[in-house]
């Protein structure tokens, strides 16, 4: 049986601690609470992030880093892309030496536009073919219910991709592979960012046919930056790309398109915080590195424009609405 270290034990952590479990592995989650870690080995539930839901009989939790990671096959990174790094830095030394990393964290990092991935080999100095990154419409609440659902697992390696879609595999989650790492994190990170926009828009009380766009429109930003930055755009049609920002964009599971909403009722960024339990929305985050990503590769991104300017200009989510549909029209 596989030993997987699971760095983070929040919701989508915690769910898919419980897929590899269900899949066969013995799963061990670091919990950055020693009371989450205590709930979860007493338990067997994480009901800080998934009430309800029972884990697995494998599935256990510590808060020290170095059990959790001894002895592991591999690491599956579950922590926030934008914590990331500081994390990776204590964790390194204690990585086993042949382990290899998934990382689910969907962003770029923030003063040095770095994907995820490209974070994870600066620190550790792992090959990129031993890094992995998974990325979809998962929605880990959802997951964690048994629901179908599907997701890519993205490798340079395309063997490593094979064995990790097994390792994964379960009857409610199906797994695809995929070689452009570079697609499947720019997908994962900058649907975020148009989530926000279809929750702004939803607050205002705006419906379907603006939703639709919205997607739409996002979508074509997405595919623009992905391809200028090496992407493959048929990977932006499939689960990583498409799938996973109609997924962000339209459930009210989803923090971020939940977070735009209070930002399109005329909240605050700290009032919408507060009624998200504290939490900010990924997208708040990294709309601003991929603002500054997307200007250094020349491509025009109308849209995360607007949340930058929303949510870290003092923008009003109305004036700047309607701006956005007044822009000059042009061809499809």
């Amino acid at each position: 049986m596989a030993r997987i270290a699971v760095m983070g034990a929040g919701s989508w952590g915690t769910a898919v601690g419980k897929i590899l479990a269900d899949a066969g592995a013995e799963v061990v989650l670091w919990a950055r609470r020693d009371e989450v870690a205590r709930g979860i080995n007493a338990e067997h539930r994480n009901e800080n992030y998934l009430p309800g839901i029972v884990l697995p009989g494998s599935v256990s939790a510590s808060s020290d880093p170095a059990e959790v990671l001894s002895g592991a096959d591999e690491v599956v990174l579950a922590v926030p892309s934008q914590s990331l790094r500081g994390n990776l830095e204590t964790w390194v030394d204690l990585f086993p030496a042949e382990a290899g990393v998934i990382s689910l964290a969907k962003g770029i990092e923030t003063g040095t536009l770095l994907r995820i991935s490209e974070v994870v080999r600066q620190v550790t100095g792992i090959d990129e073919e031993r890094i992995a990154v998974l990325s979809g419409p998962n929605l880990a609440r959802e997951i964690a219910e048994g629901q179908p659902a599907a997701t890519v697992i993205a490798c340079s390696d395309e063997e490593r991709a094979t064995r990790l879609q097994d390792a994964f595999s379960t009857r409610y989650f199906r797994p695809y592979t995929n070689t452009d790492v570079v697609g499947c994190e720019i997908g994962g990170a900058t649907k975020n960012v148009i989530a926000l926009v279809c929750g702004i828009a939803t607050g205002m009380g705006l419906g379907d046919n603006t939703a639709a766009t919205l997607i739409t429109r996002g979508l074509a930003e997405i595919t623009r930056l992905g391809v200028a930055l090496g992407a493959q755009p048929a990977t932006f049609a499939g689960l990583a790309g498409l799938g996973d920002l109609v997924a962000t964009c339209t459930s009210p599971l989803s923090r971020n398109r939940s977070f735009g909403e209070r930002l399109g009722l005329g909240e605050s960024l700290e009032q919408a915080q507060e009624a998200t339990h504290g939490q900010v929305a990924e997208g708040v985050k990294s709309c601003s590195s991929i603002r500054e990503l997307s200007r250094r590769a020349g491509v025009e991104m109308p849209l995360t424009e607007a949340v930058h300017e929303i949510c870290h200009e003092g923008g009003d989510a109305v004036e700047v609405a309607v701006r956005l549909m007044g822009r000059t029209t042009k061809p499809e």
